[in-house]
């Protein structure tokens, strides 16, 4: 009995209480719901048990007895009131146990139950208490998820307002680390990281990949203790198969690329022995665009910005712009990080292509919109300066392509576009034919004359050189694009 109530709980309990009585074994509440039921076989069961117990329950509870028998022609109901918590705490009307065994009853029997009530109530307890604690856990999961996808769409006030309910509050700056886990040991290494950094790291259960985590640390000083060990280090070298990938040092506000940044650092750590990777020095596009790119930008995402919903239940223009972004880095992954259907995903992607005259199906046009919003959120002092040239306003029309032309053929822009590109000069073959096949496998390994296998090892090789995610959203397929179709157009003035 009481190795049952160890390794079995309430269920190997009842099965054995089954069996012993020949017969039917189960919870039942103090109304005479069944909670939980075992039978020795299908045909053991009493074809009116549900009755039965029912009114020995009903019985049990007026009468406040500690033990209640109820006969029928060929069949007896035993019944015992269980503690499911200690007294005065928790309700006091506990379920009841309730053994309906065929006539005569063994001899024995009734001792025997009375004898499991102990155990019976200590498993109930247990696992009582085990699922108020998951349910804690996963509301504080939830929670954690929230505020980080307060962080990811920039409402920053709101994040950190509903951060301050929780431990341990936001830091800034801080470094976005993300560490891939083997199988479900998602929550052991999430308690290597607690125990690694002493709790100030915000810990998130990523809700797009299940076997990730996302740390948002705080980011180190410029001079770090000596002999201090940097938590994803230590995380990287404790958990034997874990790959954690790290950004560079970003303010809160931009935890969305610090985001980017972790993610193509990931793909890079699961080539390396160490299976530790940090983002090497690569300005964002969107700081090089200049006074022109923001205009453009903003002209660009106007009818989004002032779009109004013509019913309430309608998505607005927070809705969209969040649909937008949560789904250039995800693609259909999306619809797990907002928490909406595939069809809802679907309607809104269709309203946002029409609102802005863009046809999302196209790499060009999504990597358009992804720079437009990228250069949305980036503070304007921290753009690179127009340079003095004469008509240069001009050149950004409302066309999104001709437009985005115009900027990409800046200088600063031309010089991003040729770092970028560095790594791979005079090997761009696979590169530009997947980028041209819409960063589909299948046609480009048609137009390369190779496998689809063949591609995707090509590319995997590709991350490494690169040092960005190109298979694996968040890819690294719109900076890529938008550095060809600058140096094209670089190329042919």
């Amino acid at each position: 009995m009481h190795r049952l109530a160890r390794t079995g709980g309430t269920a190997g309990l009842l099965r054995w209480l089954a069996g012993r009585a020949e017969g039917w074994a189960g919870l039942v509440g103090p109304d005479g719901t069944v909670l939980h039921a075992a039978a020795r076989t299908a045909g053991a069961m009493v074809p009116d048990v549900a009755g039965l117990v029912a009114e020995g329950a009903s019985a049990l509870t007026e009468r406040g007895v500690q033990a209640y028998a109820v006969d029928t022609g060929a069949y007896t109901a035993l019944l015992f009131p269980l503690s499911v918590f200690p007294p005065g705490v928790g309700d006091d009307t506990g379920p009841v146990l309730a053994v309906v065994t065929p006539r005569p009853v063994a001899a024995g029997l009734a001792t025997l139950l009375a004898d499991v009530v102990l155990p019976l109530s200590l498993c109930l307890q247990a696992e009582t208490l085990e699922r108020k604690r998951r349910r804690v856990d996963l509301a504080e999961s939830r929670g954690r998820e929230a505020v980080l996808h307060l962080l990811m769409t920039g409402q920053l006030s709101i994040a950190q307002q509903v951060a301050g309910a929780l431990r341990p509050r936001l830091p800034d700056p801080v470094r976005v680390c993300v560490v891939e886990c083997s199988g479900g040991g998602r929550d052991e290494v999430a308690r290597v990281c607690v125990d690694a950094d002493g709790g100030r790291s915000w810990i998130v259960r990523c809700p797009v990949y299940a076997r990730h985590l996302i740390l948002v640390m705080p980011a180190e000083a410029k001079e770090p203790e000596p002999g201090a060990v940097p938590t994803d280090e230590t995380v990287a070298a404790r958990v034997g198969d874990c790959v954690v990938g790290v950004s560079e040092p970003v303010p809160l506000a931009d935890t969305a690329t610090g985001y980017r940044q972790a993610f193509h650092a990931l793909a890079v750590a699961r080539e390396l022995p160490a299976r530790h990777a940090r983002f090497g020095v690569s300005p964002d596009p969107a700081l090089v665009v200049g006074p022109a790119g923001r205009r453009w930008a903003d002209e660009l995402l106007n009818p989004l910005l002032t779009h109004v919903p013509r019913r309430p239940q309608d998505p607005g223009s927070q809705e969209l712009l969040a649909t937008a972004a949560s789904w250039l880095a995800f693609s259909s992954h999306a619809t797990g990080h907002l928490k909406v259907h595939r069809n809802t995903l679907a309607a809104r992607l269709r309203l946002i292509g029409e609102l802005l005259g863009l046809d999302l199906n196209r790499l060009a046009d999504q990597a358009a919109l992804d720079l437009a919003l990228r250069v949305r959120s980036t503070p304007a002092p921290a753009c690179t300066p127009e340079p003095a040239q004469s008509g240069s306003p001009a050149s950004c029309t409302s066309k999104a392509a001709g437009g985005l032309d115009a900027i990409l053929v800046r200088p600063a822009v031309r010089d991003w576009a040729d770092r970028q590109l560095a790594p791979v000069l005079g090997a761009e073959e696979t590169l530009r034919t997947w980028v041209r096949c819409e960063g589909r496998l299948g046609p480009a390994a048609a137009e390369l004359g190779i496998s689809v296998p063949g591609v995707r090892k090509r590319l995997t090789r590709l991350e490494t050189v690169l040092q960005r995610s190109l298979l694996r959203p968040p890819s690294a397929r719109y900076d890529l694009w938008l550095a060809l179709r600058s140096r094209d157009l670089t190329a042919a003035a």
